[in-house]
């Protein structure tokens, strides 16, 4: 019966993240033979694979707002009010297939999203105009996500790593990022610290960045049954922002509120999704 109970609730999960083709992409991605962009031992695989991605994709996307044409190629060209649920797919199978798939598939999946970043221009409401191509613009969302699934695997990773592991980590994003346009990606801790740091003058909260916060956080695209559980991830991904990107967001901080409860429930929720995430071993007792 417990078995029985996971195995649906997990299935529902996987088809909400991976979408209707889920179960080909994932066949694809890891029975493919051939010589992937990274080994089994690598800490990409680790970070990418634990539940805590849940809370780090939050996160990362309230963070990579900041930048005000970042957050205005997204509005004008994402959709991601109209179909969010299709760009977290899109979002998820693209790490997945380059994490854990062929280096031929990976390429592929790069070049893909390479040719979409070309053809995204435009203006902001100031009239600035940005291009998703920039190689300033996407080392900016490279060093958002990066530092947001880092920290988000420290926080609530099934086994953290140390800081060689984390460095590591962030030399494996480096590979992603140069492939996708990045000019000279952070390759460990101390040098994204500084990247992210280089940015903050360009930083601010926009109308647009605070309208995203408000959907994501306070409308979700999720069922009423789901919206409570979906509420402990989402606070969970601001307690994790820089206080100084709270602040621009107008997100208040209630360190006490956040130690007692906040953490415990992102703990308790991360776990939870990481047991029905995962299948029983056939040797336990259910």
């Amino acid at each position: 019966m417990l078995t029985s109970v996971r195995d649906q609730l997990g299935q529902a999960l996987f088809r909400r993240v991976a979408g209707p083709d889920g179960p080909a992409n994932r066949a694809r991605i890891h029975d493919t033979p051939g010589p992937r962009w990274f080994g089994p031992d690598r800490p990409v695989r680790v970070v990418h694979g634990d539940a805590s991605m849940f809370i780090g994709g939050l996160s990362a996307l309230l963070l990579q707002s900041l930048h005000p044409l970042a957050m205005a190629a997204v509005a004008g060209h994402s959709g991601f009010r109209g179909d969010p649920w299709g760009r977290l797919q899109r979002t998820s199978t693209f790490l997945a297939v380059t994490t854990y798939g062929t280096a031929e598939d990976a390429q592929r999946a790069v070049d893909h999203v390479r040719g979409i970043h070309d053809r995204i221009r435009g203006t902001t409401a100031e009239g600035v105009p940005y291009h998703a191509a920039d190689p300033h613009l996407l080392g900016w969302v490279h060093a958002a996500e990066t530092d947001s699934f880092l920290r988000a695997h420290e926080r609530f990773g099934a086994a953290p790593l140390d800081a060689g592991g984390y460095d590591g980590y962030v030399a494996d994003t480096a590979r992603v990022a140069e492939a996708l346009g990045v000019s000279d990606p952070p390759r460990d801790r101390r040098e994204l610290a500084e990247r992210l740091a280089g940015y903050r003058p360009e930083l601010r909260a926009t109308p647009e960045a605070r309208a995203a916060a408000r959907f994501l956080l306070l409308r979700p695209p999720v069922p009423l049954a789901v919206r409570p559980f979906y509420g402990g991830l989402a606070a969970n991904a601001v307690a994790l922002l820089p206080p100084w990107a709270r602040g621009m967001l107008w997100l208040p901080r209630v360190p006490v509120v956040e130690g007692l409860a906040v953490r415990p429930t992102g703990q308790m929720l991360t776990r939870a999704i990481r047991w029905v995430m995962t299948p029983p071993s056939p040797t336990r007792p259910v």
